[in-house]
């Protein structure tokens, strides 16, 4: 069934005279005659059937339903030329947008980004680094990586790599302290804290992972001193620093914990209950070249878990 669409021509003449207070100042914008404009809105008035503005001998006025129209119309307008111009963008334009929180793009993303960028040196990678819900049309992201649950309603998500946490310190720390069995041991060391980038619950921290390995009383005061960083990749430069001992996330750690610059100080990893998850519109089919960058991010998440697998016992199932 055919759309029943009011005269485009005559929706932008009102929309122009109304935002504009005139229908000479509308004409001017239309590069058309102020009776041009005029003759549109009659034409429009007369689709809907309702008068849209007051006329005076000098001057026009929006009547309550030229008011009400005027909203929707300017929404819609507004709409279409942003959509347009994303069109319009997306041709011109070998950019390609991701979006991903701070401390993913830092410990994780950012080392290996120049390894993509050699493979495909015709694609321009802009980075984004966020912690809000993706607002894909607002920002205009291509791509977004999140950490959750996997329930995103309204977007593609494919699971990228679940979290397993583990105490790890600077090597010469560790090499002090030893595998971290007794409480106590830890319990007497700086504890680094992480105040999650995103509040969501269950997130492991000192005192779920001191319940977990049922590692002394988790009622203890101790487990919830030491410093407190606002990021994880902060905590984690502490721990690289030898400033204490954090609670560290296989993914963010990983490639300082395979460098060296970090080492386990326990035996078991525990899972964390999210997973790292590569989003975009469900209603909105990759194109070319973030089909390419989201293949390359999944190739590199393979090789990263198999080395620590192989290294460091990094368990491959779900978190």
């Amino acid at each position: 069934m055919p759309r029943r669409l009011p005269p485009l021509l005559a929706v932008r003449a009102f929309e122009a005279a109304a935002r504009l207070n005139g229908f000479s100042r509308a004409a001017e914008e239309l590069c058309v005659t102020p009776g041009a404009v005029g003759h549109q809105i009659k034409a429009l008035e007369a689709w809907l059937g309702v008068n849209l503005f007051e006329r005076g001998a000098r001057s026009v006025e929006l009547t309550e339903s030229g008011r009400r129209y005027c909203g929707e119309v300017t929404a819609v307008l507004e709409r279409l030329e942003s959509c347009s111009d994303e069109v319009r963008r997306m041709a011109q334009t070998n950019e390609i947008t991701l979006t991903a929180m701070p401390s993913f793009v830092t410990r994780w993303l950012m080392p290996r980004l120049g390894n993509f960028q050699a493979r495909h040196p015709d694609i321009e990678v802009r980075v984004l680094a966020s912690v809000p819900p993706v607002d894909f049309a607002r920002d205009r992201v291509d791509l977004a990586i999140r950490l959750g649950s996997g329930s995103y309603p309204g977007l593609v998500a494919r699971s990228l790599m679940p979290e397993h946490y583990m105490p790890m310190a600077s090597a010469a720390l560790a090499r002090r302290l030893g595998r971290a069995g007794p409480a106590d041991r830890l319990l007497a060391s700086n504890l680094l804290h992480d105040e999650y980038e995103v509040r969501i619950p269950d997130q492991i921290d000192w005192p779920r992972w001191a319940r977990a390995q049922r590692a002394g009383s988790t009622t203890d005061a101790r487990w919830r001193r030491g410093m407190r960083f606002s990021h994880s990749y902060l905590t984690l430069d502490a721990a690289g620093a030898g400033q204490g001992v954090a609670m560290a996330s296989s993914v963010l750690a990983g490639r300082a914990l395979l460098a060296g610059v970090l080492a386990p100080l326990s035996d078991a990893w525990l899972a964390g209950p999210y997973a790292y998850h590569l989003l975009w519109p469900a209603d909105r089919p990759l194109n070319a070249r973030a089909e390419r960058l989201a293949s390359w991010i999944e190739d590199e998440v393979s090789v990263f878990l198999g080395d620590m697998k192989r290294r460091f016992k990094l368990p491959q199932t779900p978190a």
